[in-house]
């Protein structure tokens, strides 16, 4: 079946086009291509194409917590935000440390069939810091793991960090850190700062996150190794990957949407929704952190989708399980902080948020230019459009929105994967 998309700016730039789609391309880009026999067409006058959503940092909790979600619902949130591929990590029950569980996690995916699925193996042995995972088997498995994380949980032990990173660069596969020195962070909820201390929260501090980036990015440049930092946030985080790249060390970086907009102020209700590890910070790590996005010090925009249930949420702010749903509001999240002020442009958006991402993890056919021959990995974008975010309104099984009635701008209208539209107009065609 072919799919007609009518009226697109490409990159939001130029005159309005129509991309014909055949058998899992781009057939054709023009002015008028008239409309085949049986095609699908969809209408988009004005909206913004670019290339699918890659998404490095996402949580699906299958297998062992499909209470929060599953890989279906998960990928319907993923699909409904514009992602045609996401990063499982490995925190599930059981751990996603041997190719028995990231094999199972690939093929629900495939089955699923709404993005595709990678699952990120750990690092470590039932995510404990101490023994590493055959990552090999892993890598090797039907799933073909390219990248491997204890998110959730630091590799502390820094000759186990050396050595994962020793072995993944015989692997050519990837380490992606949580950075977060746990001697520094026990009982730590919240940014340490006046806002902790007036709230009488346990602070969490800056250091907790730096000192492990900066350890990271010497044993990277020692073992010749690529390290990724998850969800960076900090201001001193931003000046360490300067530094580190301008050595010429291996290292890649990803922000959250919620670390781009959203700051520690918001913590004076006591909300667990808004308790996300690592914290929120202070209003100038925001700042630092877009600057660092628009400048290409940090690489792309990571969701760090993360789905709980009510109960876990609605609860003490302390022991609230920490994290935030995100996959579908992240480019409306990054159209509010980046694309408005004028931080970074729709072809900005296409390299943060598809093309960067997908050269990190070396995916061949996401990220790929809006040219004919190409994979039609492709996701349409109504820039005029506004909504209002309802967390049970959200195709995620879990509703722990930090976004909650507020107004958002910008919206995905349709989303392709391989040619096949997985979604259109806020829904999951039959």
């Amino acid at each position: 079946m072919s799919v007609l998309i009518r009226g697109v700016r490409c990159y939001g730039e130029g005159d309005r086009v129509e991309v014909l789609v055949q058998d899992g391309q781009i057939a054709e880009i023009g002015a008028d291509l008239g409309t085949p026999a049986g095609c699908d067409v969809v209408e988009a006058p004005g909206q913004v194409l670019l290339p699918g959503f890659v998404d490095l940092h996402t949580h699906l909790r299958e297998p062992g917590r499909e209470y929060t979600e599953d890989i279906e619902t998960g990928s319907a949130a993923a699909a409904l935000g514009g992602y045609t591929a996401v990063f499982a990590m490995a925190n599930t029950d059981p751990v996603a440390d041997s190719p028995v569980v990231t094999d199972h996690v690939w093929q629900r995916g495939r089955q699923v069939g709404l993005v595709d699925v990678h699952p990120v193996g750990a690092v470590t042995v039932g995510l404990g810091g101490t023994q590493l995972t055959e990552m090999g088997m892993m890598a090797a498995g039907a799933a073909g793991v390219r990248m491997f994380s204890d998110d959730g949980v630091c590799v502390a032990d820094p000759l186990v960090m050396r050595r994962a990173l020793e072995y993944a660069t015989g692997l050519g596969v990837l380490i992606a850190q949580h950075a977060e020195e746990p001697r520094l962070t026990v009982g730590s909820v919240a940014h340490e700062g006046p806002n902790a201390a007036r709230l009488g929260l346990a602070g969490w501090p800056r250091v907790a996150e730096e000192s492990i980036v900066a350890r990271d990015v010497l044993l990277a440049r020692d073992a010749g190794a690529r390290l990724h930092i998850c969800h960076a946030s900090t201001a001193g985080t931003v000046e360490l990957l300067k530094w580190a790249k301008a050595q010429g060390i291996s290292v890649t970086a990803e922000v959250t949407p919620h670390h781009l907009m959203l700051d520690d102020s918001r913590l004076a209700d006591y909300d667990g929704r808004n308790r996300v590890n690592p914290p929120l910070r202070e209003a100038a790590d925001a700042a630092a952190l877009r600057q660092a996005l628009a400048d290409g010090v940090i690489d792309c925009v990571a969701t760090d989708h993360a789905p709980h249930a009510e109960h876990e949420k609605a609860c003490e702010f302390a022991v609230a399980r920490p994290g935030m749903l995100g996959l579908e509001t992240a480019l409306s999240v990054v159209v509010a902080t980046m694309v408005a002020p004028g931080l970074l442009s729709w072809r900005d958006v296409a390299r943060v948020m598809s093309e960067r991402p997908a050269q990190i993890v070396g995916l061949p056919d996401q990220g790929r230019p809006l040219e004919v021959g190409e994979p039609a990995n492709l996701t349409v974008v109504d820039p005029e459009a506004s909504w209002v975010v309802a967390g049970d309104r959200l195709a995620s099984r879990s509703a722990n929105t930090p976004y909650e009635a507020m107004t958002l701008p910008a919206a995905v209208t349709a989303t392709l994967l391989r040619g096949r539209v997985t979604a259109r107009d806020g829904k999951i065609p039959a």
